[in-house]
């Protein structure tokens, strides 16, 4: 999956992507900043440099298991001397990088992981690697600040729910003059349901399996996880109302769970929401 954003640095529009859960930023916008005409050229002249190469091989070295190092050293070799060129392209297709992305259309160029483009932005000018650094930082903020938004929304939304769904099994489940003790134990069966038919486990199962966690199983919930526990909460509800039984409903939440999770993985606003 891909998802675009775009900084403004020094009056210049940097997009940005995320490509296999990382950023990656537009070299070809940033070589604007030398070059406005033909900034592809930019970027080739500075692959042509040694000291680009070994960045750029450490890099791969560091980050990708699949890396080519017979090719690197090859190319490692070449690098510096007069006659020696290398585009992006020829880049990742001989050595099998994954630190820069080239992409064709009308918004295509090349596009480089964020630490390798911020080595690129020092080359051009190390005050425009400040400023974008700078742009870069606050959009990571916003993005954060954003996330922590939603997802608070989400488990406020649980929340409410929950109390509906506890007032259901206290009219339908619960028979009168019950002591608080027993009053407790179908309140947290009935929890338990939910987290079986979501989570597969109890809460006492995830608590034995994850001793030095903090909190309970739904505060280390994932966003669609919240989303769909809210509804579950409010089906279980009126599954409730119905004089369904525990086993019946937890088949019928389970069912919606598995329904649910599959939209959800394939929705784009939860993962722009997570991006």
């Amino acid at each position: 999956m891909t998802k675009k954003e775009t900084i403004i640095v020094q009056k210049l529009s940097i997009t940005i992507i995320v490509a296999n859960g990382h950023d990656y930023i537009s070299l070809t916008d940033i070589a604007r900043n030398k070059n406005a005409e033909e900034p592809k050229d930019v970027v080739k002249n500075w692959m042509r440099n040694r000291s680009t190469i070994e960045f750029l091989g450490l890099w791969e070295q560091l980050n990708n298991k699949h890396f080519k190092g017979v090719e690197f050293d090859s190319y490692l070799a070449e690098a510096g001397s007069n006659a020696f060129t290398l585009s992006p392209s020829k880049w990742i297709e001989n050595t099998n990088a994954i630190g820069l992305i080239t992409k064709s259309g009308n918004q295509g160029g090349t596009y480089a992981h964020k630490d390798i483009a911020f080595e690129f932005a020092t080359w051009i000018s190390a005050a425009f690697k400040l400023y974008l650094i700078t742009e870069f930082q606050r959009l990571k903020g916003e993005e954060s600040d954003r996330l922590k938004l939603d997802w608070n929304f989400q488990r406020t939304l649980a929340k409410i729910n929950y109390r509906i769904h506890t007032d259901a099994i206290s009219q339908n489940l619960l028979p009168k003059e019950l002591s608080r003790l027993q009053i407790n134990f179908v309140y947290a069966s009935e929890a338990d349901l939910l987290n079986v038919a979501l989570f597969g486990k109890t809460a006492k199962q995830w608590r034995d399996e994850n001793p030095k966690a903090k909190g309970n199983i739904r505060d280390h919930a994932t966003l669609e996880q919240l989303v769909i526990l809210s509804n579950l909460e409010s089906i279980n509800a009126l599954l409730i109302e119905q004089n369904l039984g525990q086993k019946e409903r937890l088949l019928k939440l389970n069912q919606t769970a598995i329904t649910q999770m599959k939209s959800l993985i394939e929705n784009n606003t939860i993962r722009r929401l997570k991006k």
